[in-house]
């Protein structure tokens, strides 16, 4: 990632005067990658919710012999992605706003 010039991000080489511009750079860069994950895990679960799959973070213990309780359970596994996708949209606008600053 490093040559003798300076840092190279998305292609382009950065020459680094001083460590303030460094810890700049790394800050950008990190906030970057966080924004990305956080894109894919919002993918991940829209696609969790249109397959009506239970992703592996959803753990709602009932039992499931009565249909009435099935019942609760869809709808808790509904209720709780999207609580997490809503959640996501706000960190991923909070990490944008980051990296605009």
């Amino acid at each position: 990632m490093r040559d003798f010039d300076g840092i190279k991000i998305h292609g382009a080489t950065i020459k680094i005067i001083n460590a303030q511009q460094a810890k700049l750079c790394t800050n950008y860069k990190n906030t970057k990658l966080k924004s990305l994950k956080t894109n894919a895990v919002i993918c991940f679960s829209e696609m969790c919710r249109i397959k009506h799959l239970k992703p592996y973070y959803l753990n709602i213990k009932i039992d499931k012999k009565k249909p009435q309780n099935r019942k609760t359970t869809t709808n808790a596994f509904k209720y709780r992605i999207n609580q997490e996708i809503n959640f996501l949209y706000c960190k991923k606008q909070n990490l944008n706003q980051q990296l605009y600053i």
